[in-house]
């Protein structure tokens, strides 16, 4: 993180909190911490834990900070989850209506279907299926944004 931002910048526990409009000693009532472990937290003392987190983002109505939370914990989350982005609502709707719809409209489900009716990619399928792969990702990816940041 860039060390020149302010504080209230870079920690993402605090940034929620505030965006949420909760005073720490009300927030740590409804995460059910005391106020010594949210600030410790906030303060990037500690880390919290994954059910705490959870709770931070369902009550500051924040589900952004579950996944950035774990961005920053755990560096296997970029191996499975692919990197999000923040866009507008009608960017993030459209970004998958085409997304879905070039999947539809290149017959990808049935060209998946045709290759796996045998139970296996073989060598000869293997660059189409990495091609439909990565079409789904994308997907996902629109699919994700829409949720995590709508």
């Amino acid at each position: 993180m860039d060390k020149s931002m302010p504080e209230e910048h870079r920690n993402i526990y605090k940034t929620a909190r505030r965006d949420s409009g909760l005073t720490q000693e009300a927030a740590a009532e409804m995460i059910a911490v005391s106020v010594e472990s949210l600030r410790a937290y906030e303060n990037g003392y500690r880390i919290p834990p994954n059910d705490i987190v959870e709770r931070m983002a369902h009550y500051y109505h924040t589900p952004q900070l579950a996944y950035q939370h774990l961005q920053e914990t755990n560096s296997l989350i970029l191996q499975i989850v692919p990197q999000l982005q923040e866009r507008s609502v009608l960017e993030m709707a459209v970004r998958m209506y085409l997304r879905l719809s070039q999947f539809q409209q290149a017959h990808s489900v049935e060209r998946l279907m045709a290759m796996a009716e045998d139970g296996r990619i073989d060598d000869q399928e293997r660059p189409e299926f990495e091609a439909i792969m990565d079409d789904l990702r994308e997907i996902i990816q629109s699919g994700l944004e829409l949720d995590v940041y709508a």
